[in-house]
């Protein structure tokens, strides 16, 4: 597969979605969340999205001239909670926005919880924490999706996979990072599965008629399954609750499929809990229990901190670049209108 450096990527990238009518900022945030993404290993949330999120500008799914807006309810400030509006556009600018609202109440008030609204698929959800780990404050962010897994007893897709992830900062060394779907597997996998000609293993998805499959088209075409079974269902039944019904943005099952061109706009939610741990038991306290439990947890061989195998692969990334299948660099050139420098 031919290799390319992330800077040409990400310029490719935006370019990508500049030429499908994304504005300036909307292009480059979205292009530098989705280089992150195969940075470290996510090709489901990586450069692979671009055609889909260009389609969706070109057909009207996704606005490219919105620019994220704070609501104020009545004109009345919250103090701690903000909602903002991602307007129909790209998610990544509207959560840019949101996390920093939310970093700055948390300063001001020990805790910051911003929602977003009329949002898109927000990529892979601890990106959007890299800010709060850095600011040594500790965050959570989840979001929903067009509906893709079925309730529990159910066969009928209502919930989206939503993800959850989770950054906590240490002392000297760099945070803790927790990302994971709610699915077995995040829904990405089987597009990529299915552009690829693969099968996927049984136990991540059921056709439409229920049966589980191996087929990825089968599986997009029928539901996830959730990780931990029931109680992972419960647990996406939380997330869609709290990403919905505070920010009033659409259900799962009330939004068309990212993987079809047409469809509506899908209008989702996303949300970011940001924490000062001086607000609690104060800094000290926090930074020497995380350091007692990981240092608990390196006393067993094998045992691997969350997210270290996606850092190293990023770090490693930043100066070797990344393999992207010549069909998708292809796709990614045609779309920005020129081609770019890769090696085999």
């Amino acid at each position: 597969m031919p290799l390319i450096s992330l800077h040409s990527l990400r310029d490719l990238a935006s370019a990508a979605l500049a030429r499908a009518g994304a504005n300036r900022a909307m292009a480059s945030a979205t292009a530098r969340a989705l280089v992150h993404a195969d940075a470290q290993g996510l090709a489901s949330h990586g450069v692979s999205r671009v055609p889909q999120y260009a389609t969706h500008l070109a057909n009207g799914r996704a606005d490219g001239t919105a620019e994220p807006r704070i609501l104020r309810p009545k004109g009345r400030s919250y103090g701690a909670a903000v909602l903002v509006d991602a307007g129909f556009g790209l998610a990544f600018p509207a959560c840019a926005l949101a996390v920093d609202q939310a970093i700055a109440r948390a300063r001001e008030f020990g805790v910051g919880f911003a929602g977003v609204t009329n949002s898109h698929h927000f990529g892979a959800a601890a990106y959007h924490l890299e800010a709060v780990g850095n600011a040594g404050l500790v965050g959570l962010a989840m979001g929903n999706s067009p509906a893709a897994m079925a309730p529990a007893g159910g066969r009928r897709p209502l919930f989206g996979t939503n993800p959850i992830a989770a950054v906590f900062p240490r002392r000297a060394a760099p945070p803790v990072v927790i990302d994971l779907s709610l699915s077995e597997v995040a829904r990405g996998k089987l597009m990529v599965a299915a552009k690829e000609g693969r099968a996927i293993p049984l136990g991540w998805a059921l056709d439409a008629d229920g049966k589980p499959t191996t087929d990825p088209e089968a599986g997009l075409e029928g539901s996830m399954l959730p990780v931990g079974g029931t109680k992972g269902a419960m647990l996406a039944f939380v997330v869609e609750v709290i990403v919905t019904a505070l920010t009033g943005a659409a259900i799962g099952c009330e939004a068309s499929s990212f993987f079809v061109d047409e469809g509506n706009r899908p209008r989702l939610g996303q949300a970011f809990l940001v924490i000062e741990p001086d607000a609690l038991a104060g800094r000290e306290t926090f930074l020497e229990r995380i350091e007692t439990l990981v240092g608990e947890m390196a006393k067993e061989p094998g045992v691997r901190l969350p997210g270290e195998r996606r850092r190293a692969l990023g770090e490693a990334a930043a100066s070797r670049g990344v393999e992207i299948p010549a069909a998708l660099l292809g796709e990614l050139e045609r779309l920005a209108g020129r081609a770019t420098e890769a090696s085999s």
